[in-house]
């Protein structure tokens, strides 16, 4: 599997269905909530383009957007492809 980064916060919903996908296809990822951390948020914002909300997912340092683009990636058959190794 290849590397996943997600950059969460406990308090959010779709950082919960982000995580419950990922673990249910068995990849293991680096959380970084930002709520415990909030030292890594400008580091987050930089490395999303701009993005502020969480979660925010990179698959080999690329980043790929929130939940919803995750889900579309998984709806359509490419996040499988994006994580084989």
């Amino acid at each position: 599997m290849k590397t996943v980064e997600i950059y969460t916060k406990s308090t959010c919903g779709f950082c919960h269905m982000a995580k419950r996908l990922l673990t249910a296809k068995g990849v293991s990822f680096a959380e970084v909530d930002i709520l415990d951390h909030p030292e890594k948020r400008p580091e987050m914002i930089q490395r999303a383009g701009g993005r502020t909300t969480v979660p925010q997912i990179f698959i080999e340092g690329n980043h790929i957007g929130g939940c919803d683009d995750l889900m579309g990636l998984d709806r359509t058959g490419k996040l499988d492809a994006m994580l084989a190794v």
